[in-house]
């Protein structure tokens, strides 16, 4: 029996998908919406409507560069990932070739030239090492290289705080700072609940997430442990100005994660890791949610 010949319109959506993977960008927008936390939380001189999209497309467009690098740097060992073997280049959808190389450091360049244009250069500088810390420092110094490769990228995230906060402050204040922090800690307990339900995936890559390096049990605590951190950490805005919204959403957010973290520890398997990784965006989402509205509100918004 012949095979059906793949409709223009099924064609077009799956290439679509494809690029959407390509470039990472639910975690791309994900990262810009935290920039524009970073900017709500400043106090300071606010941005015209234009300023904030472009800072915002800056770091959405930063973030995908890093993530299509990240994928042609690993196309081998992607193939050998259940969780990332289908991704374009990996199985060929998308050939690999250098011109790819030259796309992703014209995103970065015009991502940085136009924070840089429309903001300052503080805040283009941090859109920029948000990029070279997840492209760079992560996926070609230390993924294979270390059990805390996870911890050091986790700075992308952190840099993109920085850069929506030096947006209105070039020196970034306090609250700006916290952000950062809270994102810097939350990225290795979300990531390694998710590395200890694919250890074995890992393991057969030859990648030294934590699970594979010291096993699930140990890692399971380190979780719970770095939650702890992560949550006593959300709260420091409060002693700096931020209100009974931020602390509603950070008491609420935190201690529903900790909870998970915590049955994870007790019980290392798929389904706690499973369950601890999205306790992590559900804290995440709603500690910037509430620091939004707090920030916005303190703002005179």
């Amino acid at each position: 029996m012949s095979s059906l010949p793949i409709p223009a319109t099924s064609r077009a959506g799956l290439r679509f998908r494809e690029v959407v993977g390509l470039f990472k960008l639910r975690i791309g927008v994900f990262i810009m919406l935290t920039a524009l936390v970073g900017y709500l939380v400043t106090p300071g001189p606010g941005l015209g409507a234009a300023q904030v999209l472009v800072l915002a497309l800056s770091v959405l467009l930063a973030s995908a560069s890093a993530g299509a690098f990240n994928q042609y740097a690993e196309a081998d060992s992607d193939r050998l990932m259940a969780r990332t073997r289908n991704r374009p280049f990996a199985t060929g959808a998308l050939p690999r070739t250098p011109a790819w190389l030259w796309l992703m450091a014209g995103m970065l360049a015009l991502a940085v030239a136009a924070a840089w244009w429309t903001t300052n250069a503080m805040a283009a500088l941090y859109v920029f090492l948000g990029a070279f810390f997840y492209g760079v420092v992560y996926t070609l110094w230390l993924k294979r290289r270390s059990s805390l490769n996870i911890v050091v990228g986790g700075l992308a995230g952190s840099f993109a705080a920085l850069a929506g906060a030096a947006a209105v402050d070039p020196g970034v204040g306090v609250h700006g700072w916290l952000l950062a922090l809270v994102l810097f800690l939350w990225t290795p307990p979300h990531f390694w609940s998710l590395a200890i339900a694919g250890q074995a995936d890992y393991a057969a890559a030859g990648v030294p997430m934590l699970p594979v390096v010291v096993g699930a049990e140990r890692a399971a605590r380190i979780v719970y442990f770095s939650v702890v951190a992560l949550v006593l950490a959300s709260l420091l805005p409060v002693f700096f100005g931020a209100g009974w919204i931020y602390l509603a959403g950070a008491l609420g957010g935190g201690l529903y994660f900790a909870f998970k973290a915590r049955a994870l520890a007790a019980a290392p398997g798929r389904a706690t890791a499973i369950a601890s990784f999205l306790a992590s965006l559900v804290q995440l989402g709603v500690l910037l949610a509430a620091a939004s509205i707090d920030g916005a509100a303190r703002s005179g918004w």
